[in-house]
C-alpha cells in the first residue's frame, strides 16, 4: 500500500506540473502579440515625447503615423541604407522602427562599424517644424540606460529628450525619467561656435547659460556620467549623416 502510494503521488505531481507548464506556456503564446503591441506603443509614444509631442500610449501609433513623416536607418559614413515612408519600404529591406538598437549599438562601439546602421525617425510639428529624433543607448549605474534624442532643423539644438533605464538607485539615479532633469536638455547645443561636435554634458553645478552642459542629478554621478557619456558616444556616429543634411 505504501508502494502504491509514493508511486501515485508522483504520477500525480509529475502529470500536474506538466500541466501546469502547458497551460503556462500557452498563456505566453497568446499574451505575445499584446505584449509585442505594448511595446512598440511605448517606444513610439518615447520618440514622439521627446519631439514635445506627448499622447497617450493607446493612441501613439495614431499620432506617430500622423507625425512622424520618414523612418531612415543610416550607416556611420552617413549614407541611407533604409527608408521607410507613408506605411512603405521605399529603400533597402529592413524597417528603420524594427532595427535592434541595442545589437547595433554594442556593434558599434566594439569597433564594427562596416554593417552597423542605426535609426533615424523625421517629425513634422503641426507649425510645419522638422525634428529630427535618433535613438541613443548606454550604461548607467546597474545596467543599461536609453532613449531618444531629438534635434531641431538646425541639427544642433536639442529640441527635447527622453531616458528610460533598466535598474538605476530609486530616488537617485533613476530620476533620469524625471520631467525636471529631462528639460533641462531643452535648447541646448550640441556644436560650438566654430561647428565643432562637443556634445551636451552632464556635470556638477553646470549652469543654464552654459549651451553645451547640464546640472547633474544630485546623489547620482555615476548615472549622471552615464547619460553624459551615452550622448556623446551616440551622437558620434550620426555626425556624418548631420553633415550631408547641412549641405
Amino acid at each position: 500500500m505504501k508502494n502504491f502510494s509514493n508511486r501515485y503521488i508522483y504520477i500525480y505531481s509529475t502529470v500536474l506540473v506538466l500541466v501546469v507548464a502547458t497551460v503556462l506556456a500557452l498563456i505566453a503564446v497568446g499574451l505575445k502579440p499584446f505584449q509585442q503591441k505594448n511595446v512598440k506603443a511605448e517606444q513610439m509614444q518615447q520618440l514622439l515625447s521627446a519631439a514635445g509631442i506627448n499622447v497617450e500610449r493607446n493612441v501613439a501609433e495614431e499620432n506617430y503615423n500622423k507625425y512622424i513623416v520618414a523612418e531612415y536607418t543610416v550607416n556611420s559614413q552617413g549614407d541611407i541604407i533604409d527608408e521607410y515612408i507613408a506605411g512603405k519600404q521605399t529603400k533597402g529591406n529592413d524597417r528603420p522602427f524594427s532595427v535592434n538598437v541595442k545589437a547595433q549599438y554594442k556593434s558599434f562601439k566594439a569597433g564594427n562599424t562596416k554593417d552597423v546602421k542605426l535609426p533615424v525617425y523625421v517629425c513634422k510639428k503641426d507649425n510645419g517644424e522638422m525634428i529630427y529624433i535618433v535613438p541613443v543607448r548606454g550604461a548607467g549605474l546597474w545596467g543599461d540606460i536609453w532613449g531618444n534624442v531629438a534635434l531641431k532643423n538646425d541639427l544642433n539644438t536639442i529640441e527635447g529628450v527622453v531616458f528610460d533605464h533598466e535598474s538605476e538607485t530609486p530616488g537617485l539615479g533613476s530620476k533620469i525619467v524625471d520631467e525636471a532633469f529631462t528639460k533641462l536638455f531643452n535648447g541646448k547645443q550640441i556644436f560650438n561656435n566654430t561647428d565643432e561636435f562637443v556634445s551636451v554634458k552632464v556635470e556638477k553645478r553646470a549652469t543654464a547659460d552654459n549651451p553645451h552642459a547640464v546640472d547633474a542629478l544630485s546623489g547620482a554621478t555615476l548615472t549622471s556620467n552615464g547619460v553624459s557619456s551615452m550622448i556623446e558616444d551616440c551622437l558620434q556616429f550620426y555626425l556624418s549623416y548631420f553633415k550631408t543634411l547641412k549641405k
